[in-house]
């Protein structure tokens, strides 16, 4: 069947896919702090997931699925397989079509084979993505008969992801209802209830290819890894120390890490919320406490990683060095603790009260401030593993004589590393929030960086 076209207005047609993306992109902004994956369909839907994730400075990857063409009309779909095993057969189209089992079978055999070899092509050979405890974005140019977001919704599912949201341009009104019950949200900034085509919404619909999807993931992947961070050396009073600084562009604030006891500033989890909270516009500095030689000292018998006024009195030094640098004079300050370097973060504050401007505590030892903890004026986030049960109680105890705004949060089933699946995601999460919130420049309006507020 064909459908004259020419008399139809569109209310809302995009120029092509990259224009489309952009303009979905504003409407998934609220996502941004979650720090989701984005995932396009290829081909079509890649283009649009591109910029989706340029927009969010989120990872790029792809999820493979293949329609499940009736044998005499290929282009009729009774169904989808997605990588990871999943499949889904309409059995309405199946029996409208008079398909055997055994050509089901087959098909679904063949189409299997192609998903597997197309994921290993598109993604060089890396395996698929880590999805679990994360928050997923789907993105495809458009929904039609909702066939393959289905199968690849289900298969996204069993994966453990924190949250899954369906993300397209235009769709068919009856299938996106009818696909409410897969995803956690769908945004669709057109539906319709008579599509048609999905390439009647663009201005400019032309074909993708597998060599494309493939350059714009390679593209995504340098931005992504595109390092930001250079190597600096730390000038206090009595030592000279190393230090990884980034500052993004247009900066808010600069959060000063101070590492717990037995790390360094190249913990991979300091790390990670370090690049979150950069993706969030905040300089970071993460530096060693310790100069070399108090390393290997200290690597003997362990005395000085719990030396808290010393690490204390290092973090004020590096507090006065960020202020008088020219990329970081005027941010405003904040420190981010773990373990005993959370103590040292809540003494440098007293000691620096009128240059920071707030706490966060990652799995720290508070407790080992006690004397000081009235006199902390700087808003302060004590943030615990609900499993790390003696840690927690230690918590609970110092945010009783914590001063100033305070808040206490629990990562429930979390560890004190923080190493279950998502739990170190939703600290960064937290962390970027408290800062986001503190850090702002003076006079702004706290909710200018809140999409959506």
């Amino acid at each position: 069947m064909t459908h004259d076209t020419s008399d139809m207005t569109f209310p809302r047609r995009f120029h092509d896919r990259a224009h489309a993306g952009r303009e979905l992109a504003k409407h998934l902004s609220q996502f941004r702090s979650q720090f989701p994956i984005v995932l396009g369909l290829p081909r079509g839907g890649v283009p649009v997931a591109y910029e989706v994730a340029q927009a969010l400075d989120a990872p790029l990857d792809v999820w493979v699925v293949r329609k499940l063409g009736a044998p005499d009309q290929p282009e009729l779909g009774m169904g989808a397989v997605a990588e990871g095993g999943e499949i889904f057969i309409d059995a309405r189209i199946v029996r409208e079509v008079g398909a055997t089992e055994q050509e089901v079978q087959e098909i679904v055999a063949r189409k299997t084979a192609e998903v597997d070899d197309r994921s290993r092509r598109l993604r060089r050979g890396r395996g698929a993505p880590d999805l679990e405890g994360k928050t997923v974005l789907l993105v495809d140019d458009g929904i039609a008969t909702g066939g393959t977001a289905r199968a690849a919704l289900r298969a996204i599912r069993r994966r453990g992801p924190r949250a899954v949201v369906l993300a397209v341009p235009v769709g068919a009104t009856a299938t996106l209802e009818a696909l409410a019950s897969e995803a956690d949200q769908i945004v669709c900034l057109s539906p319709q209830a008579h599509l048609y085509a999905i390439g009647l919404w663009y201005e400019k619909f032309d074909p993708v290819e597998d060599e494309d999807v493939v350059a714009l993931l390679d593209r995504s992947r340098d931005h992504e890894e595109k390092p930001l961070e250079r190597s600096v050396r730390v000038s206090t009073a009595e030592a000279e120390l190393h230090g990884d600084l980034a500052v993004p562009h247009g900066a808010s604030g600069v959060v000063l890490f101070a590492h717990g006891s037995g790390s360094s500033r190249k913990s991979r989890r300091n790390r990670l919320v370090a690049r979150v909270l950069q993706r969030a516009g905040l300089a970071t500095l993460l530096f060693d406490l310790l100069t070399e030689d108090e390393e290997r000292e200290d690597a003997v018998d362990a005395h000085l990683r719990f030396d808290i006024g010393l690490l204390a009195q290092r973090l004020v030094g590096a507090t006065d060095w960020v202020t008088r640098r020219d990329e970081t004079r005027g941010l405003r300050v904040g420190y981010f603790g773990a373990s005993t370097g959370a103590a040292a973060a809540l003494i440098a504050a007293v000691e620096r009260a009128g240059v920071v401007d707030a706490v966060v505590s990652r799995g720290g030892r508070p407790d080992l401030a006690e004397t000081w903890l009235p006199h902390v004026r700087a808003p302060t986030l004590l943030i615990v593993g609900g499993d790390d049960r003696e840690v927690l109680a230690l918590n609970r105890s110092a945010f009783r004589n914590l001063g100033g705004p305070k808040s206490l949060e629990v990562v429930a089933h979390a560890t004190h590393l923080f190493e279950e699946p998502g739990a170190l995601e939703r600290v960064a999460e937290l962390a970027a929030g408290w800062f986001g919130q503190h850090l702002q420049r003076a006079g702004t309006d706290a909710h200018a960086a809140v999409p959506g507020h």
